[in-house]
């Protein structure tokens, strides 16, 4: 498939998708492919109509997928189109005039600031090497937001120790430089300290490891700040993203700017940073209710 092909290298390299973005839309775009081979005796999805795609969203709701996973699924093949019809392989998309399956806003619920203070302040980390890199993984999601993928291709270059700042690879591969706080960085000596003692290093050039001396990877970091928190925490949901989702909660309660917060989160658009202001609302009401002079008639 040529033009999967083109349109690959198109979000690698032009629209500057992450290696994994693409692989995901791949793997979507793929799908589709298969299932319009199976029900439909065709090796072309450059020439489908929408009824075709519509059957498709029906299969995906038979197998159980939720309306957000139909809609990612379903947006990945609309760029794919979309690129078609940018370079004249395509003379119409036939998901131009399709509408996005509804979905219910889930409320993300961020830890208090006692939660993580019991975790940081109260726990008793191991004096250890997992046990110090836990803690600075705990302390560098809280005091940065970075995102866990963010976090997991930290380079040892990506810390300026002379300047306080840590350098972050983001979406779309742009860069960030985000401020670090002195407590992290005291933990950060200390990990730095554990890590040369390890027996071997398999990823020399990566900051955050496994005790076998590999890179990181996802799934074990979630579990990181799954069970700890699941020690000061009875929220539903203990993961990276929570901790995100406090540190920008936390930030815009004690009154930071939301453009600041947007810069520090690495999103592209304000739209994106709005969506924690919800928790800072609720502190407003209070501040306001408390300190307005008629709040009392």
């Amino acid at each position: 498939m040529n033009s999967l092909k083109a349109f690959t290298d198109y979000l690698l390299l032009e629209k500057n998708y992450s290696a994994l973005t693409v692989k995901a839309y791949t793997k979507d775009i793929e799908s589709f492919s298969e299932f319009i081979k199976i029900e439909f005796d065709s090796e072309n999805i450059n020439q489908v109509v929408y009824v075709q795609i519509r059957n498709w969203i029906v299969a995906l709701v038979e197998q159980g997928l939720s309306n957000r996973s139909i809609n990612r699924k379903i947006s990945a093949l609309n760029t794919y189109y979309k690129f078609l019809l940018k370079i004249g392989a395509l003379k119409t998309n036939p998901l131009a005039k399709h509408k996005a399956l509804k979905t219910s806003k889930k409320v993300q619920v961020p830890f208090s600031k006692t939660e993580v203070n019991a975790v940081l302040d109260d726990f008793v980390f191991d004096q250890s090497f997992e046990g110090v890199r836990d803690k600075l993984i705990i302390e560098l999601f809280y005091s940065t937001g970075i995102r866990r993928i963010e976090l997991v291709n930290l380079k040892l270059s990506s810390v300026n120790f002379q300047n306080k700042t840590l350098k972050v690879l983001g979406k779309r591969n742009k860069e960030r430089i985000v401020p670090l706080l002195d407590s992290t960085l005291k933990t950060l000596s200390e990990y730095l300290s554990y890590r040369k003692g390890l027996e071997q290093i398999v990823d020399e050039d990566i900051l955050f490891l496994t005790k076998k001396g590999a890179k990181i990877y996802e799934t074990l970091v979630y579990r990181i700040i799954n069970d700890y928190f699941s020690k000061a925490s009875s929220k539903v949901k203990k993961s990276p993203h929570i901790l995100r989702h406090s540190f920008a909660t936390h930030l815009l309660n004690q009154g930071a700017d939301l453009n600041a917060v947007k810069e520090l989160l690495g999103h592209s658009s304000l739209a994106a940073t709005q969506v924690y202001t919800h928790n800072s609302i609720s502190e407003l009401k209070k501040v306001h209710i408390k300190a307005h002079p008629r709040s009392k008639k």
